[in-house]
C-alpha cells in the first residue's frame, strides 16, 4: 500500500488529469498509464546504461532508444530516439514538450512491437492521446518524474491506488487484487516454466504480471535457453477480459516484465463464443463476483455443470473446462460459493470435491479488499482429474495479511501470509493439527455429510472458557447498594444547594 509522498503526488496527478478536462476515471488511468510507460522505459534503459557503463560495456543489448533517426509513420518524419527519451522532452519549454510528446513520443509507445502480430499492437493501434494543454502535460511530467518507474514493488502498489480510486468514484467498479493477495497465490501454486497459465478475466493482468515475475526470480539463468525464452514470451501466459481499455493496461504491464506476445485478447469468457477446452496447466484469477449474465449468452458446457447465471458459479465451471487433465487452479471467490443453498451452488461444489481434487480453502478476512469491497472472500485450490480423488481438504483461517482491516490498510505487524504458505507446502505436518488450530485438515466424506458446505466454520472447533457469574441475590444486593449510594448522595446535594 501507498503512502506519504507517493500517495500524494498520484492524488495530485489525478487531480490535474481532471482540471485538464478529463474526468472519467477509466480515462485517467488509460492516459496515465501512456505516460508512465514513457517514463518507465526510459528509466529501464537509463538503468542499463549504468550499469554498462559501470561494467565498461560499450553498448547494451536490444535498447528500446537506438542511435540514429526513428521513421514516425504517423508523420513520415524522421526524430532522433534521443528526443523521445523521458529525460530529454521533460526539460524542454511546455509548447515543446507537448508537440514531442503528444506526436512523436506517443506513436512511438503506440507503434512498438508494429510489424509482429502481439496483443500490445492489437491494443494500442487504436490509442488515442487526449490531452490538449501543453501546461497540463507540464504539471503531470513534473509530478511523475520523481517516481521511481524502476521500482516494480512501488508501481504495483500505485496501479492498486489509482485503481481503488477509480472503483471509489463509482466507475466500472474495476479494482485490483491485492498485490500481496497475488503475490500470495502465485507463491501457493509455485508456476514452472512447464506451465500455461491463465487468467480469464484478467482485468490490468495482476495475476499475468505476478507469475511472470515469479518465473524470472526462480527461474532467471533457466530463461537463458532459447526454448525457454520464446515459450515466456510468447506461449507461457494468456488473458482476457471485456474491457479494452484494461487490455491495453495489461498488454503495457506485461511488456515491460519481458512477455512480448502473450495470448491477450478482448473476449466474453462465459459465453459460447469461447470455446477454448482444456488448454491450460494454471489458472489463477479473481473472477467478477455477485454479478449476472442472460442465459441466452453462457456456454452451454457451463451450465451443464451448474445451471445458473451468477458469474462467481460459472467462472468455476468454466476453470474446469479450460484446464488440462493434471491443471491446478487457485481462484478467488466470495464466501457465498463455500456455503451457498441454491442447486447451482451445491452442484458446482459437489463437482469439484467429487469429480476434481479439491486441496484447500483459505478463508481471508473481509478487510482484505478495502478501501473499496467489505466482501468477505476466500481461495479455492484445486486440481482437474475428472475422476475424483479428494481425501482430505485442507481449511486455514487467515485473520491477519499484514495491513489493518478498516478502510486505511495501513501496515501492520500481524500477518499469517507466510504461515499460509509454509503450511500449504508442507501436508504432513497439518497431520497432527487439531479444528482448534488455525489451519487443519477434513476428511472428505465429513464434507460429503455436510451437504459439500466448505465454510470453515462448519468444521472448525471454537474453543469456549467456562465464565462463572456472582448468584442473583448478590449482584441484586450489589446493585441495591450502588442505588442508595445515589440517592444519598443526591439527599446531600439537594441539602447543600436547596437548603
Amino acid at each position: 500500500m501507498i503512502t506519504g509522498e507517493i500517495k500524494n503526488r498520484i492524488d495530485k496527478i489525478w487531480d490535474t488529469f481532471w482540471t485538464g478536462g478529463i474526468t472519467n476515471s477509466l480515462t485517467v488511468l488509460e492516459q496515465m498509464t501512456y505516460l508512465f510507460f514513457m517514463k518507465m522505459l526510459d528509466d529501464a534503459q537509463l538503468k542499463k546504461e549504468a550499469n554498462a557503463m559501470t561494467l565498461g560495456v560499450a553498448k547494451i543489448k536490444d535498447p528500446v532508444f537506438k542511435e540514429g533517426n526513428w521513421l514516425n509513420p504517423d508523420t513520415q518524419k524522421e526524430i532522433p530516439y534521443e528526443k523521445l527519451r523521458w529525460h530529454f522532452f521533460k526539460n524542454e519549454e511546455s509548447a515543446r514538450m507537448f508537440d514531442i510528446v503528444r506526436n512523436d513520443a506517443f506513436s512511438f509507445i503506440k507503434n512498438m512491437n508494429t510489424g509482429a502480430e502481439s496483443a500490445y499492437s492489437r491494443f494500442m493501434k487504436d490509442a488515442v492521446f487526449l490531452l490538449q494543454s501543453p501546461k497540463t502535460l507540464q504539471q503531470l511530467v513534473d509530478d511523475i518524474d520523481s517516481i521511481d518507474m524502476n521500482n516494480r514493488d512501488t508501481m504495483g502498489d500505485v496501479y492498486e491506488y489509482m485503481l481503488g480510486k477509480m472503483a471509489a468514484s463509482g466507475n466500472n467498479g474495476q479494482f485490483r487484487t491485492p498485490r500481496h493477495i497475488i503475490r500470495m497465490i502465485v507463491e501457493l501454486m509455485r508456476p514452472s516454466l512447464k506451465d500455461v497459465m491463465c487468467d480469464p478475466a484478467m482485468g490490468s493482468a495482476g495475476f499475468v504480471v505476478e507469475t511472470a515475475k515469479y518465473i524470472k526470480e526462480v527461474y532467471g539463468s533457466d530463461l537463458m535457453k532459447k526454448e525457454n525464452a520464446e515459450h515466456y514470451r510468447n506461449g507461457m501466459f494468456s488473458g482476457f477480459d471485456t474491457d479494452t481499455t484494461m487490455l491495453r493496461i495489461g498488454a503495457m504491464n506485461l511488456m515491460l516484465h519481458g512477455v512480448d506476445n502473450p495470448n491477450v485478447k478482448w473476449q466474453n469468457s462465459l459465453s459460447a463464443d469461447n470455446t477454448e477446452s482444456v488448454s491450460y496447466s494454471l489458472i489463477l484469477a479473481n473472477p467478477p463476483f455477485a454479478g449476472s449474465v442472460d442465459k441466452t449468452d453462457i456456454a452451454s458446457s457451463l451450465t451443464a455443470i451448474a445451471s445458473t447465471t451468477k458469474t462467481e458459479l460459472l467462472f468455476l465451471s468454466l476453470f474446469v473446462r479450460m484446464l488440462q487433465l493434471g491443471g491446478r487452479c487457485a481462484s478467488i471467490v466470495p464466501d457465498g460459493v463455500l456455503f451457498g443453498g441454491s442447486t447451482a451452488h451445491k452442484a458446482i461444489r459437489q463437482e469439484i470435491v467429487d469429480h476434481q481434487r479439491l486441496q484447500a480453502v483459505i478463508s481471508m478476512p473481509s478487510g482484505v479488499f478495502q478501501p473499496y469491497s467489505g466482501v468477505s472472500t476466500a481461495i479455492l485450490v484445486f486440481t482437474k482429474t475428472d475422476n475424483g480423488g479428494t481425501d482430505h481438504v485442507w481449511f486455514y483461517d487467515m485473520t491477519a495479511d499484514g495491513f489493518s482491516l478498516d478502510q486505511k490498510r495501513t501496515e501492520v505487524k500481524e500477518n499469517d501470509i507466510p504461515d499460509v504458505v509454509a503450511r500449504f507446502h508442507n501436508p504432513d505436518g497439518e497431520k497432527a493439527r487439531t479444528r482448534k488450530d488455525k489451519s487443519f485438515l477434513v476428511p472428505v466424506e465429513e464434507i460429503r455429510q455436510n451437504g459439500y458446505d466448505l465454510s470453515i466454520n462448519k468444521y472448525k472447533e471454537v474453543e469456549r472458557e467456562e465464565v462463572h457469574y456472582e448468584a442473583p441475590e448478590v449482584i441484586f444486593g450489589e446493585i441495591e447498594g450502588l442505588v442508595g449510594n445515589i440517592q444519598s448522595a443526591l439527599a446531600d446535594f439537594k441539602e447543600k444547594y436547596l437548603g
